[in-house]
């Protein structure tokens, strides 16, 4: 808990007055800052998947409220990793709950810019952990000058977009799902 009341403080100062950098788009869509997540992710031609798993766990009003929240957000590539099979099955209405875990284990209650989480991780050693709203614990490190965060199965996916801001908080594209401990 105290950690991710540091992390919330720690992005909300680095952000609060600072110059901001234009929005980085996401596959080539704008995405704009007066938009929460949901706006902007719809709009999103690499998030078709994700915005289809939101809507069917039911989250779509969770994450256009108030947040503020971190989405590290897996692309439409990141959810062809996983097999047709199982990704068919999450979707069917007696997975919802298993949909919703997984998830909000991507979402986090705070707003953390990339440079709250690289000096975290610093700060830490190396290594950062990164309480989600799923009950799921990250571990963030800087990999190849890049964000990476790694599952509790061990499963690491890769920054590869950084602070999309939102009107609620903050979207870091990834290139991986990653799941609860299994």
């Amino acid at each position: 808990m105290l950690r991710t009341l540091t992390l919330a403080a720690t992005a909300a100062a680095l952000t609060t007055g600072a110059a901001m950098a234009a929005n980085p788009t996401v596959g080539g869509a704008p995405m704009l800052v007066e938009r929460n997540i949901v706006e902007n992710a719809v709009n999103s031609p690499i998030h078709t998947t994700l915005v289809a798993a939101v809507k069917q766990a039911g989250l779509v009003d969770t994450l256009a409220s108030e947040g503020p929240f971190t989405v590290f957000a897996p692309t439409d590539a990141a959810f062809a990793m996983v097999t047709p099979e199982s990704l068919n099955a999450l979707m069917q209405p007696g997975a919802k709950k298993q949909l919703t875990e997984i998830l909000t284990c991507h979402v986090i209650g705070a707003k953390a810019m990339s440079t709250a989480i690289a000096g975290m991780i610093a700060d830490d050693g190396g290594m950062h952990p990164v309480p989600t709203l799923g009950g799921c614990t990250l571990q963030a490190k800087m990999t190849g000058g890049k964000i990476t965060l790694t599952d509790e199965n061990g499963r690491m996916a890769t920054v590869t977009v950084a602070d999309v801001e939102q009107s609620n908080g903050v979207i870091h594209v990834i290139d991986r799902v990653l799941l609860p401990k299994q």
